[in-house]
């Protein structure tokens, strides 16, 4: 069976799918993207992956393509024609095709608007769960907005690419102070010595990740100490625990980072009881 897009309005063959040369997306990375989870046929927190896709859309001043309920209609129906039952869909939105000249387009043009799913590789995350995953630590060099998420992934690409060369899953992000800011497509998280999960708080120095999220709820709601500041590359290798969440693979425990083992070297106990967890409090729709 062939994928299919959503592309402006028409469901396409994936492999036919395409947008115009002066797509500001494609020529100036202005626009949005959210990633929204899919477990057993089920859209996971879709009610938060939309609402962080409103703030940034508005965040940038690019009028919504579709109504909310009718972009649910139509995430629903290319999860339908995919026949995605575990996996991810994706939606991203720019600020539409206009001449190529850097200020917004003087006559408004609508915005563009690009949905596909795939299936995820389910034995590729739990094998990541269960053995963790190394990280290395880059200097973070994005923009000062990464609250907004904007397809401008170049620092974040070379970050992730500088990790793969190492041997690493994930690269770690630390600002001018010597702190970590989040994994170049992940947040950050670590488990002090006497059980404190920790993380950097929301704001403009990060993405406020939507599993970030509902997985604070679960840790408050299972009672654990949570303390939102942030940490150094020093302190996570100290840790008794370390772990990055993302929509695409929840929590996966991080057992090394920049060489140097976490804990003991092997997947942490509260990580795996916050993967848990998740579920509970997680909203399927």
């Amino acid at each position: 069976m062939s994928r299919i897009a959503y592309v402006n309005g028409r469901y396409i063959r994936h492999a036919e799918a395409a947008i115009h040369i002066e797509d500001r997306g494609y020529q100036f990375a202005d626009g949005v993207y959210e990633v929204c989870g899919v477990r057993a046929g089920r859209l996971m927190d879709e009610r938060l992956h939309l609402e962080r896709l409103e703030r940034s859309l508005a965040e940038l001043r690019i009028g919504p393509p579709l109504s909310i309920p009718a972009l649910r209609l139509v995430m629903r129906e290319v999860l339908r024609r995919n026949r995605v039952t575990d996996g991810l869909v994706y939606l991203q939105i720019t600020r539409g095709a206009a001449p190529r000249d850097h200020p917004f387009p003087v006559k408004p043009v609508r915005p563009a608007l690009v949905v596909t799913a795939k299936r995820l590789n389910a034995d590729r995350i739990a094998a990541a769960v269960e053995k963790g995953v190394a990280v290395v630590t880059l200097p973070d060099i994005r923009w000062g907005r990464r609250d907004i998420k904007s397809v401008s992934l170049l620092p974040n690409i070379l970050a992730k690419q500088s990790a793969r060369e190492a041997g690493a899953y994930e690269a770690w992000l630390v600002d001018g102070q010597g702190k970590v800011t989040e994994g170049s497509s992940t947040n950050a998280w670590i488990v002090d010595k006497e059980g404190r999960l920790i993380t950097r708080p929301a704001g403009p120095d990060i993405l406020n990740g939507v599993t970030r999220l509902v997985l604070l709820a679960a840790a408050r709601g299972e009672g654990m100490e949570v303390v939102e500041r942030a940490f150094t590359p020093e302190e996570a290798k100290s840790a008794r625990e370390a772990f990055i969440s993302a929509s695409s693979a929840i929590v996966i425990p991080v057992v090394s980072i920049d060489g140097a083992p976490v804990g003991n070297g092997a997947p942490g106990s509260l990580s795996l009881r916050l993967r848990e967890a998740y579920m509970k409090y997680c909203e399927l729709t």
